[in-house]
């Protein structure tokens, strides 16, 4: 059985799909996502056999036989043979020292790749522009940082130039380093990434301490996950945004949402502050109870959906956190889709995200 073919769909838009025919074009690349992962991975025929779903009957979205995300944790799930494994990305390590382990062939990777590069050329333009890494080089090169933020952060450099680290080995803020990346860069929007709790803790704070504000003047933050330790100290998205803002001048701070498990689901925020669904990935708000789909303004558990796994039964999975679907394609932003905001984790459920991981560890 040969693999299918989702090549085109990076002809699309990322945005400018209307409901009717995204969903349409979605269910019929589940459908035959859930066909092919159900031919070469037998623990997830065994999977949908259990739960009695049949891919001739999915007609909907909302039909597509979902996985828990936390199934990758417990269990090698595979739709390729091990020989073909091109990277193994794993998620950040938890309390109980479980990681999901998620396998990528080529093919796989080479889709990730280029949806991204869809997603972040719509964020930054064409040009790449000056990256400044609010995190420290060993990111990239320690076992246990090597996972979903250091894979991360590899991903995103790849849209940036002069790529400099600010902060160093023992996670200070370089302030030389900085200091000298931006003399290079004088009049030129930045482009800054990091998660979003090492973007509190090791750049807005230490800034703040310092009474520093630096001369960047145009160019975009990106970062994402880490929330819950922020919430904790009554930090919410605005207050984050105005602290970032106050070190760095008039730049554009971003917010985005995606798992390592579901390779090619990431949800950019919007002008509105709020995170769309790009035409390659989509979302769902299950109720808590009934997990029955949750209706426009109703909190429920996310679901998230994408057409890039190939290698492995990851385009239909049910996560731990928790948001409310906004509504679709009426967004003021102009964005066609859904979009819907995220309100916190499933009461009980383990902080696993890459910075959570990192704070639990220092």
């Amino acid at each position: 059985m040969r693999a299918p073919d989702f090549s085109q769909w990076l002809n699309l838009e990322p945005y400018g799909m209307e409901a009717s025919k995204k969903s349409a074009l979605l269910t019929g690349a589940l459908r035959e996502l859930t066909r092919w992962h159900a031919a070469q991975c037998q623990a997830y025929q065994r999977i949908l056999a259990l739960q009695g779903a049949d891919s001739e009957a999915m007609t909907t979205l909302e039909q597509v036989p979902y996985l828990p995300a936390r199934l990758f944790k417990e269990f090698d799930l595979l739709s390729i043979d091990r020989s073909e494994v091109f990277k193994t990305m794993t998620s950040s390590g938890t309390t109980e020292g479980q990681v999901s382990k998620i396998y990528l062939d080529r093919a796989t990777a080479s889709l990730q790749t280029k949806v991204l590069s869809r997603l972040m050329s719509r964020l930054l333009g064409k040009q790449r522009l000056p990256m400044l890494v609010v995190d420290s080089p060993g990111t990239v090169k320690e076992r246990w940082a090597f996972s979903a933020r250091g894979a991360a952060i590899l991903g995103f450099s790849l849209y940036g130039q002069d790529v400099t680290y600010a902060l160093s080995t023992s996670m200070k803020l370089d302030v030389p380093a900085v200091e000298a990346f931006l003399d290079r860069h004088r009049d030129t929007p930045i482009f800054i990434f990091g998660f979003t709790f090492m973007l509190w803790l090791h750049w807005a704070l230490p800034l703040q301490q310092l009474g520093k504000v630096l001369p960047i003047h145009s160019g975009i933050i990106l970062h994402g996950g880490g929330w819950k330790k922020l919430e904790d100290q009554g930090v919410d998205n605005e207050t984050f945004r105005v602290a970032l803002q106050s070190c760095v001048g008039g730049m554009k701070v971003v917010n985005y949402y995606g798992m390592v498990e579901q390779t090619g689901a990431l949800f950019m925020e919007c002008e509105e502050g709020w995170l769309h669904a790009p035409v390659y990935a989509d979302v769902i708000i299950r109720d808590p109870y009934t997990f029955g789909v949750a209706g426009i303004g109703q909190e429920g558990i996310i679901e998230v959906l994408s057409v890039v796994p190939l290698s492995y039964p990851g385009h239909a999975l049910l996560t731990e956190g928790v948001g409310v679907l906004l509504g679709e394609d009426d967004c003021a932003c102009g964005r066609l889709g859904k979009y819907f905001r995220v309100i916190g984790r499933v009461p009980k459920a383990e902080a696993r995200g890459c910075s959570d991981t990192y704070e639990a560890r220092t």
